[in-house]
């Protein structure tokens, strides 16, 4: 496994985040209906079972966490790539550059990667196309700019929260299913712990729109300034 920068901080630091419910599900609920029967096979067993296991999920989680971010809540917001602020800072009409970057930035990418993006009429009668196009080039540009530290940091960011985003939605399930147990035996810590963790992971989804927008929107403009650099 390739644990990179964006690997270790983008993807499983939000995942160990929202793994606390779920490990508390795990080791302090679902555990006790086997932890008598592994005991009498080997005192240690449960502990090593316990950690090998919540191991293994937090694993499974970084990969599910990525994939709710991108397919329930960035395509949602984005349809996968073609709202995205990379692809709408880069249409005529839309007004977070101005018209002189932007021929600039259409420009070098027509020059670099022969890329011909619509003109203002074009895009008028045909947006899709433009929205098309444009994804192509963002595509080469990531490309060109793959060893770019500054680029990779807000690509870090951007992706930190948009996996916790997804990680919060399964954190939630587990908290709830904490309140649950916690209803169903009378134990007022469960219930407790369940609704608290429930109300904090609700928080970066009832977010998760302006927070999307607004590191997405950081990492166009350093995608295009960077970009314009080279």
């Amino acid at each position: 496994m390739n644990l990179s920068n964006y690997y270790i901080r983008g993807r499983l630091f939000p995942t160990i985040l929202t793994s606390i419910p779920l490990l508390i599900f795990l080791n302090l609920i679902v555990a006790k209906f086997y932890h008598d029967k592994l005991s009498e096979i080997f005192n240690i067993l449960p502990l090593i079972t316990n950690l090998g296991l919540s191991t293994a999920l937090i694993f499974l989680m970084v990969q599910l966490n990525r994939l709710i971010a991108k397919e329930i809540f960035q395509r949602f917001y984005f349809q996968d790539e073609l709202k995205m602020p990379t692809t709408n800072h880069l249409l005529w009409k839309d007004n977070f550059f101005e018209q002189t970057i932007k021929e600039k930035i259409q420009t070098k990418i027509n020059a670099k990667f022969e890329i011909k993006i619509q003109n203002l009429t074009e895009e008028q009668a045909d947006e899709l196309k433009s929205r098309k196009q444009i994804v192509t080039a963002v595509s080469q540009i990531r490309n060109a700019l793959r060893d770019n530290k500054l680029l990779l940091q807000h690509n870090i960011e951007y992706g930190f929260f948009r996996n916790l985003i997804g990680g919060s939605l399964i954190a939630m399930i587990f908290s709830f299913f904490i309140f649950i147990y916690g209803l169903s035996t009378e134990q007022q810590n469960f219930k407790f712990i369940g609704i608290s963790l429930a109300i904090v992971y609700l928080i970066p989804i009832i977010l998760s729109k302006p927070l999307i927008r607004r590191f997405g929107n950081y990492y166009s403009k350093i995608l295009y300034e960077q970009f314009l650099s080279i």
